[in-house]
């Protein structure tokens, strides 16, 4: 029985099933059974330099035929590009539809015994096949002994449904050499009575003559049209097809295979990397821009809240498409592996929004989680492209400016290095001031742990951050100033146990490292404190 195992390369085997446009998408998977005969003929005669096919050729190629292939098929799933053709002839768009391979070679086998020169020569065809399908499918092909593997993709006819997880695919196939044959004869002889009839009346010795000679002419052409064997019938292309007006080759036939039903998934499958995971970074700072590049369009400071939370969203869904580890999303999304919140540790991102230019619009958002962002996770934040705000008439672009520590982020250029300084501080900040309102995170009581200071002094401990040696609240008129009456402090799935926003400045007797953000809604840019020089 002999067998095949054909390597793909480049990862991809391009055809398009007989009968369908190339623009529809679809992919011959697996190489249909007349395929591969054509195939083996066309090495034939371009790497063996048959001129006509030998002896040997031709009982190898009927023998193989004569019985359909079973197929163990790699696994692989869709792709392709679009791409419009050139000016001036024309702007048509097309879709060019491959298979993309994962590792692994496509196994098939013929069940039928070929004489040991058959075996040889083909065992030679395959070696010197360079492509299957379109001429981008590049192959390494060679002969196996024997059949060991469990066919994935195998007739229908004469087997029982194989059940859940199988579909049906139509694949088109050569008939047996003798059916072929068999089956001419009978079309040519049905010729004779339809060309009989084609002259007019015989009335002259000489036209009845140049009548005779129509007759055997069109004889000729329509005779024509059946190629003499099988493997004439092979060999003829496009061209000669539509000049017969053939819409499927001659010796042709469709034939039904079982296959598994992910055998070609929607979706490159994901190949492994040999470059090195990129090392977790503690923060990474994004920039906000419209299209048109005008900063009046930003949205307001106001909106950070809602701001921050649509870019978590963004987040949260191109996480779904990268398929990160349970460990990334707990660290970008502040989720448990089952979808549930995560503890209130503060060790997940912190999404923040800046205005660093002091405009009074949101032009940055830093990205910053105690424990590090993963590969996973930087990932997601570079694949994100564009979010959305209130009032903005086209997406906001969103990109990448800086990423690694804190120290390498407070170094980005002017006019923004000051202003991020006070974000993040330094040596010397001992004193932070509410930059967003400060909420509390549950209600306030006149005693006990509940008090403004209380909970202040226990979100500090639950961050790992030294209590504060005093803390003043800010007048009114300094809040009015600050626009902190105008922030948006609530969202469908966010509302504040105490709707006052507040103004705190918090003294230490040590310095304390930023970012700093105490409170409700803390990780979406609410109650962020900056550092002010000691008076």
């Amino acid at each position: 029985m002999p067998a095949l195992a054909i390597r793909f390369p480049g990862r991809r085997y391009h055809a398009t099933p007989w009968g369908h446009h190339v623009n529809e998408g679809l992919v011959e998977w697996p190489p249909s059974p007349w395929r591969l005969l054509r195939a083996l003929l066309a090495t034939g005669h371009t790497k063996l330099g048959w001129r006509e096919i030998p002896r040997l050729g031709r009982s190898l190629i009927e023998k193989l035929a004569s019985v359909l292939p079973r197929y163990q098929l790699p696994k692989a799933s869709m792709a392709h590009s679009r791409h419009y053709m050139p000016a001036p002839v024309t702007t048509t768009l097309v879709f060019d539809t491959w298979a993309q391979l994962e590792d692994g070679a496509l196994l098939l086998d013929w069940s039928v015994e070929l004489e040991a020169e058959e075996s040889d020569l083909l065992a030679v065809l395959a070696t010197r096949l360079s492509y299957l399908g379109r001429s981008e499918s590049w192959v390494d092909a060679r002969l196996l002994a024997g059949s060991p593997f469990e066919p994935n993709a195998f007739p229908c006819d004469g087997s029982p449904n194989p059940g859940p997880g199988w579909e049906q695919v139509s694949l088109l196939a050569a008939e047996p050499a003798p059916a072929y044959t068999l089956w001419r004869e009978d079309q040519v002889a049905r010729l004779a009575p339809l060309v009989v009839a084609a002259p007019g009346e015989k009335t002259k010795r000489k036209q009845s003559a140049k009548a005779s000679a129509k007759v055997e002419e069109e004889r000729i052409r329509r005779e024509a049209a059946f190629p003499t064997d099988l493997l004439a019938c092979l060999g003829v292309d496009t061209t000669w097809l539509q000049e017969h007006g053939w819409s499927q080759p001659p010796a042709s036939r469709r034939v039904l295979y079982w296959r598994r039903a992910d055998s070609l998934d929607v979706g490159a499958p994901r190949r492994r990397s040999s470059e090195p995971q990129a090392k977790p970074v503690a923060c990474i700072l994004l920039a906000l821009a419209t299209e048109s590049g005008r900063t009046g369009a930003l949205p307001p400071v106001v909106r950070a809240l809602p701001q921050a939370r649509l870019l978590h969203r963004a987040f949260a869904q191109r996480s779904e498409r990268e398929s990160i580890s349970a460990v990334s999303r707990r660290a970008l999304l502040g989720v448990e592996a089952d979808g549930g919140p995560a503890q209130t540790d503060h060790n997940h991102a912190h999404v923040l929004p800046l205005d660093l230019d002091a405009d009074g619009r949101l032009e940055h958002v830093l990205v910053w989680a105690k424990l590090g962002l993963d590969a996973d996770a930087q990932r997601v934040l570079h694949a994100v492209r564009k979010t959305y705000a209130k009032g903005v008439a086209h997406d906001l672009q969103v990109t990448v400016v800086a990423e690694g520590s804190l120290a390498d982020v407070s170094r980005i250029g002017d006019p923004h290095r000051s202003a991020m300084a006070r974000v993040l501080g330094g040596e010397n900040s001992r004193i932070w001031v509410s930059a967003t309102p400060f909420f509390t995170p549950r209600h306030v009581k006149r005693r006990g742990r509940h008090t403004l200071e209380g909970q202040l002094q226990e979100e500090l401990h639950d961050r790992g951050l030294p209590s504060c040696r005093a803390v003043e609240v800010l007048e009114r008129d300094e809040l009015i100033g600050r626009r902190f009456l105008h922030f948006v402090r609530r969202d469908p799935r966010m509302r504040p146990p105490v709707d006052v926003p507040l103004g705190l400045r918090l003294h230490f007797d040590e310095a304390v490292a930023g970012p700093l953000c105490l409170g409700f809604g803390s990780h979406y840019g609410l109650g962020r404190f900056e550092t002010v020089a000691e008076p």
